[in-house]
Order: C-alpha cells, then sequence, then structure tokens
C-alpha cells in the first residue's frame, strides 16, 4: 500500500474496534482485585470516582447468551451475577475472587478465573464498552484531521502509573476521510487521561470474551519522523 510516515505531534485518534479492547484488556486488568491488594493499579485509589467520560459505561455479563466467557459460577463455584463496573464514567466495582476479596475486606463478586498452573485468580467474563451513537465515519469527519489506528504490535503498559505506549499503523485521516496508509509510528499517552477523553462509536460487535467499538481519543501523542 506504500505507506507513509507522519510527524510527531499532538493529534485525535480513532482505534477501530479490531484495536480498541485492548484498552478494554487494560481496565480490567487495573480494576483486579489482586493489583488492588497489592497497590500496584494506578486506579487503586479510584473508586467511586470518575475514571471515564461520562459517556462511557462498561458491563461484564457473565450469562450473555452464546457469548464465549458466559457460565452460571465462577472458577471457585461462586456463583456470578452482572456487573457495571464503569456507570456513566464512574468506577463501581473491582473484579474479586476469594482471596482478594478477604485481603480487600470485601466480598467476592464471582470473578475468579481457573486455568491449569495455578490457583484461581480474578478476571471478567464478557467485558464490553456500550456503544454510542456516531458511526466512524462520523467520528471521522468531526476530527477533520487525525489517526485512524488499524494494527498495534508491541503494546507497553506501566500498572503502576498509568503509562502506555504502543506501535500503530493505519491511515492518516484529513478532511474527513482515511487520506493515506501509515505506519512506524508509536502513540503514547496516559491510562487515565485515555479514559477521560475517549467517545465510543455504535459499531459495537461481540466477536470475543473483550469487546468495545472503535474509540476516539482526544490528543495522543504521536511519534512519526
Amino acid at each position: 500500500l506504500d505507506p507513509r510516515k507522519v510527524k510527531s505531534q499532538s493529534a485525535p485518534i480513532i482505534f477501530d474496534r479490531r484495536t480498541s479492547s485492548g484498552l478494554l484488556q487494560s481496565f480490567a486488568s487495573a480494576i483486579s482485585g489482586a493489583a488492588i491488594a497489592r497497590g500496584t493499579s494506578f486506579l487503586k485509589d479510584a473508586m467511586n470516582t470518575q475514571v471515564f467520560s461520562s459517556g462511557i459505561t462498561v458491563r461484564d455479563e457473565p450469562h450473555r447468551r452464546r457469548a464465549l466467557r458466559s457460565q452460571p459460577f465462577d472458577g471457585e463455584g461462586v456463583a456470578n451475577e452482572a456487573l457495571t463496573p464503569i456507570d456513566k464514567g464512574m468506577l463501581t466495582t473491582w473484579f474479586l475472587d476469594s482471596t482478594s476479596a478477604r485481603q480487600l475486606g470485601l466480598k467476592t463478586n464471582g470473578r475468579a478465573s481457573r486455568g491449569t498452573g495455578g490457583p484461581p485468580h480474578p478476571s471478567c467474563s464478557n467485558l464490553y464498552i456500550e456503544a454510542g451513537h456516531a458511526t466512524p465515519e462520523e467520528m471521522m469527519s468531526g476530527i477533520g484531521q487525525g489517526l485512524l489506528i488499524t494494527r498495534k504490535f508491541g503494546p507497553n503498559l506501566n500498572f503502576t502509573t498509568g503509562d502506555y505506549s504502543v506501535g500503530v499503523s493505519g491511515f492518516w485521516i484529513e478532511n474527513g476521510h482515511a487520506a493515506y496508509p501509515v505506519n512506524e509510528i508509536t502513540v503514547a499517552g496516559n491510562l487515565k487521561d485515555i479514559f477521560r477523553h475517549m467517545t465510543p462509536a455504535n459499531d459495537l460487535e461481540f466477536r470475543h470474551g473483550i469487546n468495545a467499538p472503535s474509540l476516539l481519543v482526544e490528543g495522543m501523542t504521536i511519534a512519526g519522523m
């Protein structure tokens, strides 16, 4: 496709729905009860505060019909139910198994995940960001110029501080449209800021355990030429 490079700058960025779920995965890890109990999460003091913009709601639904991670109980045999970790931007709960719940003086909410090589640990079930109202095309039209990310590689996240960077490729947006392909780019920011300046599109699809629509993030740092 003869991709180009772009100059280093700060610009709006759209993560298409194939790449946006990675941001939600980082959020899920940050509200794991084990990370909160150890004090190693950048969200450890964020309970009942505004973490995302008010237009963001995140749901975790273990009983979702035909979803990949649906189950009537967790890895410890505890009955589970739907949670809303983010309600209109507000953080409402952690993901807790029995061990992390005891460490935090709380009660498990049925989010233990059992693997083959160790004890259960807290994890989400069918986690997703609710769809917004604008189409991805309307988002591109609204920002005029920016970056559309279609592929990510080599993400780097400091869970203690929230500092985030990732190599990407995709398309440069000009005059509200994808103008030409670009690669050899790194985008960076802090997840606290990214979450607060995030807007979801209306193209949510349930294809994986963690799902998100295309996400517009205002003002991330782009490292190019």
